[in-house]
């Protein structure tokens, strides 16, 4: 465990952009794939979690890797103010987006004829639930973490986003509450939800 540890914070550092986006878009797909298995399909949906995978990696770690990048330029160090002024953009302006990307970019990647739909129907309850969740997460993010592993620490962090937004995706609404409900009886809440449709 500690020589793979040493071996990817080398490779982090020696390789940031590539071992960031890459860890970030697994642990993302990896978050697609812990959905499934709770919900206990007969069969994985693989070409759910390979779409989740592209646009984790296409957009999400590209788009993480260099915000990050840009808010500690903008704003330096670890003081409150300044750690208070990227928690405020984050939520603001990443994180709208970063959902937004989510919901049209897999309906787009699934042929949807309206992409837009789970946007509309999820996006303000799941940017809610997102500000009970990443502000502590991104705190920890910036006050703890160098630089070179921010974008690889939000990917663990995603791993559990993840989880709940192809729960919400596919099943939810986009609210704690149902997710909360999902996590302790996958079974009965899917049930539940099946003959609510």
């Amino acid at each position: 465990a500690t020589m793979r540890r040493a071996v990817l914070k080398e490779a982090v550092k020696r390789f940031p952009w590539l071992a960031n986006v890459t860890l970030y878009g697994c642990l993302f797909a990896g978050g697609d794939l812990a959905h499934q298995l709770m919900a206990q399909k007969e069969r994985i949906d693989w070409s759910h979690t390979r779409n989740v995978a592209i646009v984790a990696i296409s957009f999400h770690g590209n788009f993480n890797y260099f915000w990050l990048r840009a808010l500690e330029r903008r704003f330096p160090g670890k003081s409150v103010g300044m750690v208070f002024r990227k928690l405020l953009l984050d939520q603001s302006f990443a994180s709208p987006l970063a959902t937004s990307v989510f919901y049209t970019g897999v309906s787009f990647l699934e042929d949807k004829e309206d992409i837009f739909e789970d946007w509309r129907e999820k996006f303000f309850n799941t940017w809610k639930t997102g500000l009970m969740y990443w502000p502590f997460m991104q705190f920890l993010n910036f006050v703890l973490m160098p630089l070179y592993m921010r974008t690889a620490f939000m990917g663990c962090c995603a791993f559990l986003w993840a989880t709940f937004l192809c729960f919400s995706r596919q099943s939810g609404d986009g609210t704690a509450a149902v997710a909360l409900a999902f996590v302790l009886d996958p079974r009965k809440t899917l049930e539940e939800m099946r003959e609510a449709r």
